[in-house]
């Protein structure tokens, strides 16, 4: 983005008010404040420190080994990255679908669901640590893509009201699903 398009998100995009702590209420800034805030963060070597800072939640995180050198190049980090991303938003996507259902149609949600989705799903995905390494991450993806498939297949199922098929959750469960 140019800094005045960034500017421009601060002041009328939400995610962007929360993830600068900023009130729902800030007017934002000028683009040519950002201009200012690179050149201090080159000034006195913030933005090496900033990354040390980066690389080392990173390690504490398990996305970069712990070993003398410390892999950060962009490829490794924006794949890591990706999966994450990936599996939150397929975990949020059923979480969100399920709570529609409950709230619309918890009877038959009741009669339909897994007694394991009540705690698979209770929690936010970003509530919990997703599972750490390739395996236990794929493992992890194929429960979660499994059981969308099990309910989109119940929903779309001729014996479930046709109704639910309507609700705007679970358009994006089925979106998502067909995306990934």
């Amino acid at each position: 983005m140019t800094d005045r398009q960034a500017a421009d998100a601060v002041r009328a995009q939400l995610d962007w008010k929360y993830a600068l702590s900023l009130p729902l209420t800030d007017a934002g800034f000028d683009a040519s404040v950002l201009c200012a805030f690179r050149a201090r963060l080159l000034d006195d070597n913030t933005a090496e420190r900033l990354l040390d800072v980066l690389l080392t939640r990173l390690k504490d995180a398990g996305v970069l080994g712990n070993g003398n050198r410390a892999r950060s190049d962009s490829t490794r980090v924006l794949a890591a990255v990706r999966t994450l991303n990936r599996l939150e938003l397929v975990t949020e996507t059923m979480r969100a679908a399920l709570e529609a259902l409950a709230v619309t149609a918890s009877a038959w949600l009741t009669r339909i669901a897994s007694t394991r989705w009540f705690d698979r799903y209770e929690r936010k995905a970003d509530a919990f640590r997703l599972p750490v390494g390739d395996g236990p991450r794929l493992e992890y993806a194929l429960t979660i893509g499994a059981d969308g498939f099990t309910l989109l297949t119940a929903v779309f199922s001729p014996d479930a009201p046709s109704w639910l098929r309507e609700l705007p959750a679970i358009s994006v469960l089925r979106r998502i699903w067909m995306q990934h």
